[in-house]
C-alpha cells in the first residue's frame, strides 16, 4: 500500500481566522452552526465539512457569504473525510473552543488561527487524512521585558485580561 504526504497552504482572508477540525457525522454542520449563533451572535462565519462515507459531499451553513465560500474552497483543498473548516469574523477561536468541543460530533481541533496555516494530508489508496498542521512561522528568539509588558496589554485589550 502506497502513502502520498501534501501539504495543503489554506486561504485565510485579512482579519479572519480559521478553525480546522474533525467531525463524525453529518450532522456536524447543524450542530456547530447552532452552537455558534447562541454563543456569539454577533460573529460572522462560513462552515464547511467533508463526509466521509454515503454521498460524500462538502456540507455547509454559515451567516456570510464570502467566509462560506473560503471555506468551501479550504475544505476541497484539504480533501479528507470528516474534516471541517471554520472560517470566523468579528471575533476569536478562543470565544468558541469550548463550544465546540462540546458538540458531539466534534473529535478534535488541529488549529484555530489567523496565522498562515499549511495541512500535512497523507493519501492512500482508501483516501486523505489529516496528520497535522503547521501553524505560522517558528520563533526568532526569547521574549525580554518589554515583550511580556506589550503580550500583557494586547491580552487586557481582547479579553479583559487583569494580570
Amino acid at each position: 500500500m502506497d502513502l502520498k504526504l501534501d501539504v495543503v497552504q489554506l486561504d485565510i482572508p485579512e482579519d479572519t481566522n480559521i478553525i480546522v477540525g474533525q467531525s463524525h457525522f453529518i450532522k456536524t454542520v447543524e450542530d456547530i452552526y447552532e452552537g455558534i449563533v447562541t454563543t456569539n451572535p454577533s460573529l460572522k462565519f462560513g462552515l464547511a465539512f467533508n463526509e466521509a462515507s454515503g454521498p460524500r459531499l462538502i456540507r455547509y451553513d454559515g451567516n456570510d457569504d464570502e467566509l462560506i465560500k473560503v471555506a468551501i474552497d479550504n475544505a476541497q483543498k484539504i480533501g479528507a473525510g470528516h474534516c471541517f473548516v471554520l472560517m470566523i469574523k468579528n471575533g476569536f477561536p478562543i470565544n468558541i473552543k469550548n463550544q465546540l468541543l462540546n458538540v458531539q460530533e466534534v473529535l478534535n481541533i488541529f488549529a484555530a488561527t489567523a496565522n498562515p496555516l499549511q495541512i500535512i494530508v497523507a493519501e492512500s489508496d482508501q483516501g486523505r487524512g489529516i496528520l497535522g498542521v503547521i501553524d505560522g512561522n517558528p520563533p526568532v528568539g526569547v521574549e525580554k521585558e518589554v515583550d511580556k509588558e506589550k503580550r500583557k496589554t494586547f491580552l487586557r485589550e481582547v479579553t479583559k485580561y487583569k494580570r
